[in-house]
């Protein structure tokens, strides 16, 4: 329970900081939206806005993913081997029938193989 609301956070931590990336301008200027010089949210105000931002939520992405990655290490149920079938014999079946005498066949003779001495000698890839 606590896993699953932990990647969910951790998810939407993740979409935020993506988005938060993707709007700052790539010469540090941030979001590059001109207006007047006073005011709460001047160019550089959302630049330094952004920074802050993305420094706040690459820490909490990396908190939450060693919180996640300790949990999962907790909660991991050990292996165990089902020792339940161990010395048990599958029950012996009762011949119904008797069996059919097939003909004898005389043997076929196995081809010889090939020895070391007489193969081709294969050089190796290079």
């Amino acid at each position: 329970m606590l896993f699953t609301f932990l990647l969910i956070i951790q998810t939407i931590v993740a979409a935020a900081l993506v988005g938060v990336i993707l709007m700052q301008r790539s010469e540090g200027g941030g979001l590059g939206v001109g207006g007047s010089s006073s005011g709460l949210m001047t160019a550089r105000g959302a630049a330094d806005f952004l920074t802050r931002s993305t420094a706040v939520l690459a820490a909490l992405f990396i908190i939450l993913a060693i919180a996640l990655s300790a949990i999962a290490g907790v909660s991991r149920k050990p292996a165990t081997i089902d020792t339940s079938l161990v010395n048990q014999t599958a029950p012996a079946v009762p011949a119904t029938t008797t069996p059919v005498p097939t003909q004898q066949q005389p043997a076929q003779q196995q081809p010889a193989t090939p020895t070391n001495d007489s193969a081709p000698a294969v050089p190796l890839a290079q």
